[in-house]
């Protein structure tokens, strides 16, 4: 055997110790390999003890028993929408009470030490839901943010029964309706598709939220073929139409280049089928060559 390889099995070479690292699947090695579905974020905390890990365990086995009996009741008593009546409204999330709440998160960049913003989503005294804080461009001085200033409203994964994922089918639809009065701001619509992969996993479908401002309500309508893909906030060049039968969540983002305070008060967020438009998809769609990575 060769005197250099000997050497090589016997010491811990640089050699040797490449060849094990190239084994590895870390997130440096593998850019598009995401070990924390959150991007990387992590909740610092203590880990619960055994006690109160199995209390927790069984009162959430309650509640999925609870809504697994609920799934088969409903298809059992299923009706299926079999035909979209053109130009109804079908109300998607209306805030008339506080547990319509629960199926929200709201985060900002202060949550995760990156930024000084604040936000809320509250219920106000006339049945609507409030969105508002501030939008802190004061950027950390830690060498590593570069940028500051977002607020985010989104729904939580949407789940089934012992925490099996689930989708929500808008593939009868083709425009999103929302009445909101918002103070002249221009906010982000957000809608998720994640996918089965971990390179899916960022992607999602944006437009802008045009508010007016003053005291009157506004309705929206927005088709989901003006919706653009990007991932990561950067707008990837290979663009295709939203799979409206895979939407995994819905937001709202509010990030601008003036800070200061912000509001958006909303009354319900619909769908709606509009036989007039046409329009399968408003941006160009590049063929791509294979083996090409779009960033």
């Amino acid at each position: 055997m060769n005197s250099l390889v000997v050497r090589c099995l016997l010491v811990k070479s640089p050699v040797v110790q490449l060849g094990k690292r190239t084994l590895n699947t870390s997130n440096k090695l593998f850019t598009f390999w995401e070990k924390d579905d959150r991007g990387g974020y992590k909740t610092k905390g203590p880990y619960p003890n055994f006690t109160e890990r199995m209390r927790s365990g069984l009162a959430e086995l309650k509640n999925e028993v609870k809504l697994w009996c609920g799934e088969v009741k409903d298809k059992f008593e299923s009706d299926p929408i079999m035909l979209y009546r053109p130009y109804e409204t079908d109300v998607a999330w209306r805030f008339k009470n506080l547990s319509s709440l629960d199926n929200w998160i709201v985060t900002c960049d202060a949550d995760n030490n990156e930024g000084y913003s604040y936000c809320s989503l509250i219920k106000n005294n006339q049945g609507n839901v409030v969105f508002s804080g501030n939008i802190n461009l004061r950027v950390p001085k830690d060498g590593r943010v570069k940028r500051a200033g977002y607020c985010n409203m989104q729904t939580k994964r949407f789940r089934r029964s012992f925490k099996r994922d689930d989708y929500l089918n808008w593939t009868g639809y083709n425009t999103l309706v929302m009445k909101v009065r918002g103070d002249g701001r221009t906010y982000l619509l957000n809608l998720g598709t994640r996918g089965y992969f971990d390179v899916a996993w960022n992607d999602m479908y944006h437009y802008q939220l045009y508010t007016r401002g003053g005291p009157y309500w506004q309705i929206a309508k927005i088709p989901f073929s003006k919706f653009f893909m990007a991932s990561k906030g950067r707008i990837q060049d290979d663009q295709h139409p939203i799979p409206l039968n895979k939407v995994s969540s819905f937001g709202i983002s509010a990030q601008d280049r003036h800070g200061g305070d912000f509001y958006l008060e909303i009354d319900y967020i619909a769908l709606e089928y509009d036989p007039r438009h046409v329009e399968e998809f408003a941006y160009e769609m590049y063929a791509v060559d294979k083996g090409i990575a779009n960033v």
